[in-house]
């Protein structure tokens, strides 16, 4: 099969296409051909500084968690009836060597959700890291539901920062499937319009020094919940805005940015900060979100493109390479790569 690889830490190019063997799925496992194969944050991340210490995990690493495809061979233990089953892709390159930027990939049973044949597999394949991270962020602030779904954030505020990113873009969609009054951060009309596309009811430029009275205007009380990408460059703003009771979940780290706060304020009004990384949540979040995300995805709740204020950037196989870049670049969308036509 067709592979990108790398062996070795460093800028894009390090990575290579290459002849791989196609791998064989073990029990519990599914091979998928893949059709589309989303690129994130952490994956120009883990090949540029390593996945501990500056190093990498595995001799060769193929990269990607996200990507959706059909299920063309099953392993000992998996119902044959998944054969030709349309799938998206979770954390396939999660503590494993092989992700989806390639022709096939081999992950656990569970990493391959069912895709409604309504669904493209262009949406499939941009929903995985993101969705599940903004699905945790969601329910990360205090007395939040244990799901979400219709109804299930109904008078809740929430407040997206980098609502046009991908994981804001997910944030805004699944609070407001879930019935919350959404506000989100734009620092100019074109941004403004794609979150409205999203879900957002308002939308304010966070930048601006009147970024506070904004959202209080948008939220008399404060918001509940902050979705917040930049946590240290924004801290002072964000506790000026919070509700009593009020969560920040960050889900960036801003290079090796640092957060200071004024305890004493905070704890009296009972402020909560919580940092999310989808990666690392336990399984059995990330098999809620995964439950929670699919169901949104089949109800239309959840996509991608412009339409819904997520524009795609699409590349070949071979230009892998581009595609970590326009990622790391802050390129305005969702970046795939075109593996195959299925």
């Amino acid at each position: 099969m067709k592979a990108i690889i790398y062996t070795s830490v460093g800028a894009s190019d390090v990575l290579e296409l290459a002849e791989r063997p196609t791998p064989a799925p073990g029990p519990g496992e599914v091979r998928v051909r893949v059709a589309i194969s989303g690129v994130n944050a952490t994956d120009w991340k883990c090949r540029q500084f390593g996945h501990v210490q500056g190093r990498l995990l595995y001799p060769m690493v193929i990269p990607h968690h996200d990507g959706s495809g059909v299920i063309d061979a099953v392993g000992e233990g998996v119902d044959r009836e998944r054969l030709g089953r349309r799938v998206w892709l979770w954390d396939a390159a999660w503590r494993r060597p092989g992700g989806t930027a390639a022709e096939y990939v081999v992950v656990p049973q569970r990493q391959a959700v069912e895709l409604p044949p309504d669904v493209s597999y262009e949406t499939g394949a941009g929903i995985g890291l993101p969705a599940v991270a903004a699905h945790s962020c969601l329910l990360a602030m205090g007395g939040a539901p244990t799901r979400l779904g219709p109804g299930a954030l109904a008078g809740r505020r929430v407040l997206v920062v980098g609502g046009t990113g991908t994981l804001g873009h997910a944030a805004i969609q699944l609070a407001a499937w879930s019935g919350a009054e959404v506000i989100a951060t734009a620092s100019h009309p074109e941004q403004a319009g794609r979150a409205r596309a999203a879900g957002a009811r308002q939308t304010v430029d966070y930048r601006a020094d009147t970024a506070a009275v904004d959202v209080r205007a948008a939220a008399p009380d404060g918001v509940d919940l902050i979705v917040q990408v930049a946590p240290s460059a924004y801290a002072e703003v964000d506790q000026e805005v919070l509700a009593p009771a009020g969560t920040v979940a960050a889900y960036a780290t801003e290079g090796r940015g640092r957060v200071t706060l004024p305890i004493a304020v905070l704890m009296g009004r009972n402020v909560r900060y919580q940092f999310v990384l989808g990666a690392t949540l336990p399984a059995a979040a990330k098999d809620i979100a995964v439950a929670d995300v699919a169901a949104a995805v089949a109800t239309g709740a959840l996509t991608v493109g412009a339409d819904s204020g997520l524009p795609v950037l699409r590349f070949p196989l071979a230009r892998t390479a581009d595609a970590h870049d326009a990622v790391q670049a802050g390129s305005a969308g969702k970046v795939l790569v075109d593996v195959a036509t299925l």
